[in-house]
């Protein structure tokens, strides 16, 4: 019913909305994977992604904005949803057919802003690992290239001068989307053997989330101190063994944690130092207590744009063997990103990890042209390797290319 009433809702907004201060944007995105190898469980080696969307922003006053935007998917490898209904809550295992992106209004004046509705809520500094952006659920679909979801949610917003005090308050979880158990990208547990491996039902925390910032911006300094209260959106597992039916179970839970978390940017004239760090804790006892850090320098030289760090993890009390966390699972790892602008239409990213110990290697080569006025060309290619033990490793199969082709309007 609620979906029922959003669609007409967003209708008569449109419709009325004709007279006011409007504009839109949208896109529609056909692409294409090609992985040379097939994986252990998954033995499909071309799958196409098409996806449709558009947004609309009002702004009928200086102090009111308004947006609303709508995806449309669809996947040839059991990626999407086989039902059409209007989603709303991004909480599905599957990627929905149709979508609310966006549906938020802000009110600001006099250096108070108020962002109300499903909107996007970024923390933090730092690039390829975030370790304060609690707020900032992905779709791990393909794990090595997750798309940013987005929350439900109030975020209000003071600035007096160069200081910045934020406060976050979301009424429930949106977990971040997991790997289909049944495809590539799925991390099998050893435990598993050669049994079927399958997903308990998940059942997500109840109650809101927390949180709390405060930036300061200056010419020499930019940092920012941050707090959360809420739940884990990376989710702790267990394996239950079902011999009756010769398989496995993993079960997923969503812990309760604490963060308190700073990052930090000091600027000079050769580069810039970028830090993040953020201390977890379970408040119950039940997850794993740890610190995720890591430290970047940043150098622009002619049209390159560079970027090479560092990511660590430091773990106080562990009490869960297995997680599913990118971010933990990419500690103790060089971190590198490179931006060439080859002209304002071509461009040209070089990202990459790898393991201090050699046991796991991410690489990718990205080149991006504008073709015309509304056309945008992307051609990637993404290799990996390691031990079958390492988290980059264990997808040593899923070395891949990409082509993807967007018409933006």
């Amino acid at each position: 019913m609620k979906s029922h009433l959003l669609a007409v809702g967003l209708t008569l907004w449109a419709a009325d909305a004709a007279a006011q201060t409007v504009s839109h944007s949208g896109l529609v995105e056909g692409r294409a994977f090609g992985f040379p190898q097939a994986a252990v469980h998954d033995d499909v080696r071309v799958i196409g992604d098409l996806l449709v969307r558009e947004e609309v922003f009002l702004r009928p006053v200086e102090w009111f904005r308004f947006a609303a935007g709508l995806d449309l998917r669809a996947n040839s490898h059991d990626q999407v949803e086989d039902v059409w209904r209007l989603d709303w809550e991004d909480r599905g295992s599957r990627r929905p057919r149709a979508n609310v992106r966006r549906f938020a209004a802000t009110l600001g004046a006099r250096g108070f802003t108020l962002d109300v509705g499903k909107q996007f809520i970024r923390w933090g500094r730092a690039d390829i690992i975030y370790p304060t952006d609690r707020f900032a659920p992905r779709d791990y679909l393909n794990v090595i290239e997750p798309e940013l979801l987005p929350v439900i949610g109030a975020r209000a917003a003071v600035q007096v001068g160069s200081e910045t005090f934020e406060a976050v308050w979301v009424p429930q979880l949106t977990p971040s989307r997991l790997p289909l158990i049944d495809q590539r990208w799925a991390p099998v547990p050893a435990e598993a053997g050669g049994l079927a491996v399958t997903n308990a039902p998940s059942e997500l925390p109840r109650g809101a989330q927390f949180g709390g910032r405060w930036r300061h911006t200056g010419s020499r300094l930019e940092t920012a101190i941050s707090v959360f209260d809420g739940f884990n959106h990376l989710p702790d597992i267990a394996v239950r063994a079902r011999p009756e039916a010769g398989a496995v179970e993993v079960v997923r839970t969503y812990p309760a944690i604490r963060m308190f978390g700073g990052d930090l940017a000091i600027p000079t004239r050769l580069l810039t130092l970028k830090a993040e760090a953020a201390y977890v804790q379970s408040p119950a006892a039940t997850s794993d207590d740890y610190v995720v850090y890591v430290v970047e320098i940043e150098r622009q030289i002619g049209e390159w744009l560079l970027d090479i760090g560092y990511a660590g993890e430091v773990v106080r009390r562990s009490r869960v063997p297995l997680v599913f966390a990118p971010d933990r699972s990419l500690s103790e790892s060089v971190i590198g990103r490179a931006v060439y602008a080859v002209d304002p239409r071509r461009t040209i990213i070089i990202e990459g990890a790898a393991r201090a110990s050699g046991d796991g290697v991410y690489a990718k080569l990205e080149y991006a042209q504008m073709m015309r006025e509304h056309w945008r060309l992307v051609l990637t290619g993404v290799g990996l390797a390691g031990d079958a033990d390492d988290f980059l490793g264990q997808y040593r199969r899923n070395s891949h290319g990409s082509i993807t082709l967007r018409f933006s309007f």
